[in-house]
């Protein structure tokens, strides 16, 4: 069996018989409302045992949001490692020609001028997604 996070919420989602689409698509507020309210669930459980472990704890509920984020990706038919590998390849240009980095008192990376930002609609075009698509009527 494979480990790739996508590949194994697909397992579930057919196993349980929940939403799995193919190509980028609206779903209901409904569905939407829910899977948003899932992933904040999620976070709050991470943002809780950051502060007071333990670690394995943690491991297990960044593994939840992980698991999580995937399933509302494929609820609307998102291909998420590739929106991931765009982000990433944006995020990379936040670094300058010569190395350099620049940061936030906080130690956050900011964008420098060799920024480029994602673009997530070409990849979502590139999945099939028309940019029209309101809400799916199936999966």
């Amino acid at each position: 069996m494979s480990s790739s996070p996508a590949e194994l919420v697909r397992a579930f989602h057919h196993a349980f018989g929940l939403d799995a689409r193919t190509r980028p698509t609206e779903v209901s507020p409904e569905l939407a409302k829910h899977r948003g309210e899932l992933l904040a669930e999620e976070a709050a459980e991470v943002a809780e045992v950051s502060v007071t472990g333990p670690l394995d704890r943690l491991a297990h509920e960044l593994a939840d949001v992980v698991y999580v984020a995937y399933g509302t990706a494929l609820v609307h038919g998102i291909d998420l490692d590739a929106v991931i590998a765009e982000i990433h390849r944006s995020n990379m240009t936040k670094l300058g020609p010569d190395g350099t980095v620049s940061r936030r008192s906080d130690g956050k990376v900011l964008k420098g001028d060799h920024y480029e930002a994602p673009d997530v609609a070409g990849v979502l075009r590139r999945q099939g997604w028309d940019g029209g698509d309101r809400v799916a009527d199936g999966v």
